[in-house]
């Protein structure tokens, strides 16, 4: 396997620059379509090997729901954005929809919220696409908050054109001290 395609400034510099980001994104997509990913889950899973973690859990049970009822993407709250970040481990063959939550911290001099950092640093994982929530929503993962969100999430799932009408969707959360994976089938 391979981990990433990395172009020397020469290759970049030479006649042909565009052709040639053209033609390695030709290889990787064609790559992509041989992969087993039903065979990577699989060897994950038993690699990581019991007992796994909550997060661990939550994860890969994520990934196993939206393969099985083909979901078009998986929506994921998070702080950290660690839980988004093991949930792409699992190579999902949907896109990962990382919302991060923002957080309101101090230094005893100023006030600022977490979160821009956290949504950047998705950005290098395969597959995960970061989305930093509104941070007027409160802190605290109550169901209402979940669910504005969510709403906000799906909207832009949809303007990007990652969600249609009638698509499955997983959702990732964390509701008081609970996880949840839940499905969601759009109506319109």
């Amino acid at each position: 396997g391979s981990d990433a395609i990395l172009l020397g400034a020469e290759t970049l510099r030479g006649l042909y620059p565009v052709e040639t980001i053209s033609t390695v994104g030709r290889i990787c997509a064609e790559a992509e379509k041989v992969f087993n990913q039903d065979l990577y889950f699989k060897r994950t899973v038993k690699y990581v090997g019991e007992p796994m973690t909550h997060l661990e859990s939550i994860a890969s049970s994520a990934v196993r729901a939206a393969i099985k009822v083909k979901a078009s993407v998986i929506i994921c709250f998070t702080s950290s954005g660690r839980a988004a970040r093991l949930i792409a481990k699992y190579r999902p063959t949907m896109p990962v929809l990382s919302v991060v939550i923002p957080r309101l911290k101090t230094n005893q001099l100023k006030w600022s919220f977490t979160g821009a950092f956290e949504a950047r640093q998705s950005l290098i994982v395969r597959g995960l696409f970061p989305m930093l929530a509104d941070p007027r929503h409160p802190a605290e993962s109550t169901s209402t908050t979940n669910e504005s969100v969510l709403k906000v999430a799906l909207d832009h799932g949809k303007a990007s054109g990652v969600i249609k009408s009638h698509d499955r969707v997983v959702v990732c959360q964390k509701v008081g001290d609970s996880s949840v994976v839940k499905i969601i089938e759009l109506d319109d």
